[in-house]
């Protein structure tokens, strides 16, 4: 079965990129900051889309019920594929309320992150496997569960001196020749050695992501960031 792979756009980029991916993500409905519901809703939006909802804004007396109503009525008009709670603060108690709600309020599917996810049955919405880490291994804490992954262009640079190691975190670029795929951890490196210290660079591309959806086992499905994958979009497998 497909895996659908959703890029999210901001609400400028929806109104601007033409032709809009083949799966799109609205981002980011908030917590209103005046009010008891949600911000930045879509006045429109293909059918089969994904709609994000996250916690930049704290709750603060929001009423689940009328964010229930919002999302139900969204929804109906729209009819979207699932909706994704990103929620990214820990141990609110309101959140854990909305979540609750929504997962048995809603009719389509709802993926929510692992910080609200242990007391609900619903997805679980998982960040992208560090570089050096196998798949399976990342998703193995949820083995039973269903599980969504965010997607993202990663590169990560180790230099190892007699110091220690040092880590840094990259934007993807081409690396340079000659580099190696390592297919356990779907990504490629490079290594160079100068007089005072070791250098592998670590790359996931959007090349390498389409392979390990399609390779690993328990992912339903997959969301990124329009930013990144832009044209190299991740395409259904």
């Amino acid at each position: 079965m497909p895996i659908p792979c959703y890029l999210a756009l901001t609400a400028a980029e929806f109104a601007n990129v033409c032709p809009l991916p083949e799966k799109i993500a609205w981002m980011a409905c908030h917590f209103s900051c005046y009010g008891t519901g949600l911000s930045n809703l879509p006045e429109t939006l293909p059918e089969g889309s994904m709609i994000l909802v996250n916690d930049r804004m704290p709750p603060d007396r929001h009423d689940p019920g009328k964010i229930l109503e919002q999302l139900q009525a969204l929804e109906e008009a729209f009819r979207p594929d699932a909706f994704l709670l990103d929620f990214q603060r820990e141990g609110i108690a309101l959140n854990q309320q909305i979540a609750r709600a929504l997962t048995e309020g809603l009719s389509c599917a709802i993926g929510v992150t692992p910080q609200y996810a242990r007391d609900l049955s619903c997805p679980v919405f998982l960040e992208p496997p560090p570089l050096h880490m196998p798949p399976g291994k990342h998703i193995s804490p949820w083995e039973g569960r269903e599980i969504w992954l965010e997607a993202a262009l990663q590169t990560e640079e180790y230099r190892i001196t007699a110091q220690g190691c040092e880590i840094r975190t990259q934007e993807n670029g081409p690396l340079p020749e000659p580099f190696f795929l390592e297919e356990s951890v779907f990504c490629r490196y490079h290594t160079a050695v100068s007089q005072d210290a070791a250098l592998f660079t670590l790359q996931r591309t959007a090349e390498d992501w389409q392979t390990l959806l399609q390779e690993t086992t328990g992912i339903t499905r997959a969301v990124g960031l329009y930013q990144q994958f832009g044209s190299n979009a991740i395409r259904s497998t």
